[in-house]
C-alpha cells in the first residue's frame, strides 16, 4: 500500500476536524475547508491525528490512498498556517498594480491585463514587480498563481515575463550567437 497514506496527519490545537460520511470539514484560525472523498475510505480521527484506511484491498484504489492523505494534510495546514506564492516580475517597464480588489499588469502588450482573483484567494503588490498569493487553499493558490503567470510567461532569450520567486528559466543563444559561432 501507500507509504505516504499510511502516515497520520497530526492535528494542531487550534484546528477542528469533523468527519460527516464522505464529507470532512476542517476550521482553524485562517478559516474553513471542506471537500467530500472518496467513498471507499475510512477517514478516522484517533489520538489527535488524522488516520486514513481503505475500506477493502484494491489495485484501483491505491493511487487514491496518498492522494486522500495528502490533501486532508493540505486542509489542515491551509487553515493553521495558509499557503503563499510569491510571483516575480521581469522586463523594462513591466509593472504590477492593485486597482481595489482587481490586479492591474502592464507587461508589454498594447493594453493592461485586468485580472480579479477568486474568493478565498487575497493577492498584495508589496512592490511594482512582485505578486504575493496567499489564501487557506493549496490548489486554488496555486492555479491563481499558475494563471497570473500565463498572462507573460518568460521566454528564454531575454528572460522577460512573469515567473515565481524560486524559478529557474534556462537561457538560450540568440541566432545571432550561433551564426557566428561563439
Amino acid at each position: 500500500m501507500s507509504k505516504i497514506g499510511k502516515k497520520p496527519i497530526p492535528i494542531p490545537d487550534d484546528v477542528q476536524f469533523e468527519i460527516e460520511g464522505t464529507k470532512v470539514k476542517v476550521s482553524g484560525p485562517k478559516g474553513c475547508l471542506s471537500r467530500e472523498f472518496h467513498p471507499d475510505f475510512d477517514i478516522q480521527k484517533k489520538n489527535g491525528n488524522i488516520i486514513v484506511l481503505p475500506k477493502k484491498k484494491s489495485s484501483s484504489l491505491q493511487p487514491y490512498y496518498g492522494l486522500t492523505r495528502a490533501l486532508l494534510a493540505n486542509m489542515v495546514k491551509g487553515v493553521s498556517e495558509g499557503y503563499t506564492k510569491i510571483l516575480e516580475i521581469v522586463g523594462v517597464g513591466y509593472r504590477a498594480k492593485m486597482s481595489g480588489d482587481m490586479l492591474e499588469l502592464s507587461v508589454g502588450f498594447s493594453h493592461s491585463i485586468v485580472y480579479k482573483p477568486p474568493d478565498g484567494v487575497k493577492i498584495t503588490v508589496p512592490d511594482p514587480r512582485r505578486i504575493t498569493v496567499t489564501g487557506i487553499d493549496k490548489e486554488l493558490v496555486g492555479n491563481t498563481a499558475s494563471v497570473i503567470r500565463n498572462f507573460k510567461p518568460p521566454e528564454p532569450y531575454k528572460g522577460k515575463g512573469i515567473r515565481y520567486q524560486d524559478e529557474y528559466v534556462r537561457r538560450k543563444q540568440g541566432k545571432r550567437a550561433v551564426a557566428t559561432g561563439v
